[in-house]
């Protein structure tokens, strides 16, 4: 399993990122997928997951209404479009497999992580 984020950056209150994942290295496409973010030294927490044809999505409390998750599984890429981002939103962001679906709305079990691409909500 190979998961390479990118996309982060540093953005002021109430801007708006892209992230990018590309995937690699198992069939994209047979998998829900999620992000997950950690601020260092705290715990990692879930953020989003999506099935793995798309059509359902889940949003952590803390984002819904402002992030989007999707994919295409012609190109192997999982987004997730934030806006109305806010300092607490400052995080490494990681593009994760779970290891089934039955994980996609947590943050266990992972079957592979990215590298992470910082995000930095700041003015």
């Amino acid at each position: 399993v190979q998961l390479q984020a990118s996309g982060g950056g540093l953005v002021q209150p109430g801007g708006s990122l892209r992230l990018s994942c590309t995937a690699s290295g198992f069939t994209f496409e047979a998998y829900a997928m999620r992000w997950l973010r950690q601020v260092p030294g705290k715990e990692i927490e879930w953020v989003s997951g999506i099935d793995r044809d798309g059509h359902i999505t889940y949003y952590a409390n803390s984002v819904k209404d402002r992030f989007t998750i999707s994919r295409d599984n012609t190109k192997n890429t999982l987004w997730l479009q934030m806006s109305s981002l806010k300092p607490e939103d400052t995080a490494v962001y990681y593009c994760d497999k779970p290891y089934d679906s039955r994980w996609v709305k947590t943050s266990a079990r992972s079957d592979g992580r990215g590298q992470g691409t910082l995000v930095t909500v700041s003015s």
